[in-house]
């Protein structure tokens, strides 16, 4: 069997467990002891400035900040990538982003393997940090919009997205474990410090990259539209650069040999404890007083108890994935909310109520009109000519729908029309002067704001020839001459700047400047001047009014949440198991966050629905989540592992070979 590592015992102050989830560093430094044995004797590196702090460890906590940088600068405009550029839908974008999490949270297990048992800590940083390199690479040539179809991008982003996962998922268990290892064994605690500066650098490079990277997609264009292909370069970058200094520092370091995976050790003894007990499930053998005890035919009553006293505390480790399900929203979801947010005031539809309609007058001609509807006390003074509207107005009806004469009053001239109005209907009444005299056309509107956070907007042709807008590269409309209406386009909140406006007399610079999150406008094209068109643009409905600095108390609140939950779930389960066994709590630990993101892939792909409902329901299971888990906590006992421990060799297990039916069981 193979002897579990040396492990100190938890005697040392902890570093912030927040920030180790945060960044999923949830090494196993508490047993950086080099390994006892006939292992070579490691040489020393030399000293900070005369400390005792290793030079070897400033390339450590460097490759660490470029290799946070990397993957926080990647991840902070992921989902907004998936929607934008891929045009998936928010279920999609969310599902695909936290699969991406869930496997990030999935590969430490496979990096803590490669490190015990094979490769070492060191091989296997290098081996997967190139792996990371390579995914950044592709997922960065992927993001090349001239680069192929949009399958070729989806392909090469999947890729790209796997090799990341796999590469800074390995690398957790491994980097802040070799800076432990850097230390000699009386330098204590200069070590507890080392992981203080190391833990800083994390927060140090996350927290900058996640306002540089969205600068750089936002504020860059490139290949005429935001240049993501840059907001993941520059991430690439500097995970080159981290590898470069990691491997420039190898001179110094001190490398320990593979010294054998504990947690490995575990899933076998339990593996076997299962096997064991299904094949001798006879009633004339024994009963055992835990079913962990059928392991005993194999494994030391030493390793049986500590993986004991590990399940007591992964049993509790049950409900906690709700709690990441909730928190790491933060990258989808709440990106999602965030982009839907902007403007200061509250100025929003007013509710539609049968026998009830809502209307606005939109004057296109080139002087005030008087307008008089039937039954109605609207529009006391004179619409002016291009007069935005300050709101609708409400029409009052006789039933669902009724027909209303409009009397127009213009320059000493009365001109009546009839239109059918239903009720629940949002109208805009358009007045124009066609072949020298006023006429009238009455249109529908949007009814509610554009889902999504997106602008809507339609164009009202003025000219007397057909035009051809061109949008962007992607939106194209044709309007009919004589003040023809198109559809509404739907477009994402930006500045429109570079439209084009094809027409008989030639092509023309269309700036229908910016088209706001959750607003609808009107344009009218007037005319034509110059080299560009003239346009008359109305907010019909006024953009999102809820600003975006409201998302900071959900954000504080989550994250004081949070700090108390991983602090004190981490300190009471590191005081629940032996010295042993704690690598085995932190890979439980890490694969409660990947479970967690798993259930947001559930819910955005199985049961999609409105944005509000998902949130409360997420809150609902989170209540019932913290009453499971308080009912749990109270029946808990508390122990000491060094008691346990004791009263397992005291007692052992009833169960052995002798009461075996022996040719079922191979040992």
């Amino acid at each position: 069997m193979l002897k579990p590592p040396s492990i100190h015992p938890v005697n040392e102050r902890l570093p912030l467990p927040h920030t180790l989830l945060e960044s999923g560093h949830l090494s196993s430094f508490y047993g950086d002891d080099p390994p006892k044995g006939d292992f070579p004797v490691q040489k020393k590196s030399p000293k900070l400035c005369g400390s005792n702090y290793p030079l070897s460890i400033a390339f450590i906590v460097v490759n660490e900040f470029c290799e946070r940088f990397s993957y926080y600068g990647m991840r902070a405009v992921l989902t907004l990538y998936f929607i934008s550029f891929f045009h998936w839908d928010e279920n999609l974008s969310t599902a695909v982003y936290h699969a991406f999490s869930a496997l990030c949270y999935f590969t430490p297990v496979i990096g803590a393997i490669m490190a015990d048992s094979w490769l070492g800590k060191y091989k296997t940083i290098i081996y997967l940090s190139i792996v990371y390199v390579v995914g950044h690479l592709i997922k960065s040539v992927g993001a090349i919009p001239s680069l192929g179809n949009q399958a070729v991008h989806v392909v090469l982003s999947m890729v790209g997205l796997f090799l990341i996962a796999l590469g800074t998922g390995g690398i957790k268990p491994c980097v802040s474990a070799f800076g432990g290892d850097q230390f000699e064994e009386e330098h204590t605690s200069e070590r507890s410090k080392f992981f203080s500066v190391f833990y800083l650098s994390i927060n140090a490079g996350s927290l900058i990259s996640t306002f540089v990277t969205p600068v750089l997609r936002g504020d860059v264009k490139c290949f005429g539209e935001d240049c993501y292909a840059l907001a993941f370069g520059v991430p690439a970058a500097l995970m080159v650069l981290a590898l470069v200094v990691f491997i420039a520092g190898s001179g110094l370091y001190r490398k320990m040999p593979p010294q054998g995976n504990v947690l490995l050790e575990v899933c076998k003894c339990i593996g076997f404890a299962i096997k064991n007990r299904l094949k001798n499930r006879s009633h004339h053998i024994p009963k055992r007083d835990h079913w962990l005890d059928w392991a005993s035919e194999k494994y030391s009553k030493q390793l049986i108890g500590e993986v004991k006293m590990v399940t007591r505390v992964l049993f509790l480790f049950i409900p906690l994935p709700m709690f990441w399900a909730l928190f790491d929203q933060q990258g989808s979801r709440w990106t999602l909310q965030a982009t839907k947010m902007n403007a200061d005031f509250e100025t929003d539809m007013p509710q539609l109520v049968p026998k009830e309609s809502l209307i606005q007058v939109l004057n296109l001609a080139k002087n005030p009109v008087q307008v008089t509807i039937q039954d109605q006390d609207l529009f006391q003074q004179p619409v002016e000519a291009f007069q935005n509207p300050a709101e609708y107005s409400n029409l009052i009806l006789n039933g669902e729908q009724q027909n209303l004469h409009f009397i127009l009053q213009h320059q000493g001239s009365s001109l009546t029309f009839n239109y059918t109005v239903k009720e629940k209907s949002v109208y805009s009444l358009i007045v124009f002067e066609a072949e020298g005299s006023l006429s009238s056309r009455l249109i529908t509107d949007l009814k509610a704001k554009p889902e999504n956070g997106l602008a809507a907007v339609r164009f009202i042709n003025g000219l007397s020839q057909d035009v051809n807008l061109t949008i962007d590269s992607k939106q194209f409309v044709a309007v009919q001459k004589n003040y023809g209406v198109s559809e509404y386009l739907l477009l994402e909140r930006d500045k429109y700047n570079n439209g084009k406006c094809i027409t008989e007399m030639g092509e023309f610079t269309l700036d229908l400047g910016l088209l706001d999150f959750g607003a609808s406008y009107t344009v009218v094209v007037t005319n034509v001047s110059g080299d560009a068109v003239k346009t008359w643009k109305s907010e019909d409905i006024k953009a999102n009014s809820v600003h975006m600095a409201w998302q900071l108390p959900q954000y504080l609140l989550i994250s004081a949440g949070e700090v108390m939950f991983s602090i004190t779930g981490l300190a009471f389960s590191y005081s629940q198991s032996p010295a042993s066994m704690k690598s085995v709590l932190q890979a439980g630990w890490l694969l409660t966050v990947a479970v967690g993101n798993t259930l947001v892939l559930v819910v955005a792909q199985a049961a999609p629905m409105a944005q509000w409902a998902e949130f409360v329901l997420f809150t609902v299971l989170l209540f019932a989540v913290c009453i499971i888990f308080s009912i749990m906590g109270y029946f808990y006992v508390s122990v000491d592992p060094e008691d346990l421990q004791e009263k397992e060799e005291k007692n052992p297990s009833r169960g052995n070979m002798i009461s075996l039916v022996t040719q079922k069981t191979k040992l």
